[in-house]
């Protein structure tokens, strides 16, 4: 990896979720991409040779009705804080968790589902 990456990886790190999260919706804007869409590029590539998908990612589409439940599930599973939970059920569709095995990314969705949210395995 370059110097300029490690830079920028280093500015990176030292954001908090809530700055990361605007980072990342500044850049889908600024070039017109959704951060979504290219995580899921690389493993739909790999789907179209033959091989069967080994990590998931858990999409909050909406919060639904019951958003206050939602919010206290993603806190539960994630370890965000309740600002945090509340801004990512807000902001949705959000990815909730990366690179998860089928049977954990599973859990989760019937857990968010169970209260109500609308969620996406990716």
């Amino acid at each position: 990896m370059s110097e300029k990456f490690d830079k920028i990886i280093g500015e990176i790190e030292k954001l908090s979720v809530l700055e990361l999260a605007e980072l990342v919706k500044t850049l889908e804007e600024k070039f017109g991409v959704s951060a979504a869409a290219m995580s899921v590029a690389g493993p739909a590539a790999g789907a179209a040779t033959g091989e069967e998908k080994s990590t998931y990612n858990v999409v909050l589409k909406a919060g639904g009705d019951q958003k206050i439940n939602v919010i206290k599930a993603i806190k539960e599973a994630t370890g965000l804080g309740l600002k945090e939970s509340k801004d990512l059920v807000d902001g949705a569709p959000k990815t909730i968790k990366e690179g998860l095995k089928k049977e954990e990314a599973d859990e989760l969705k019937k857990k968010l589902e169970d209260v109500g949210a609308t969620v996406e395995l990716q």
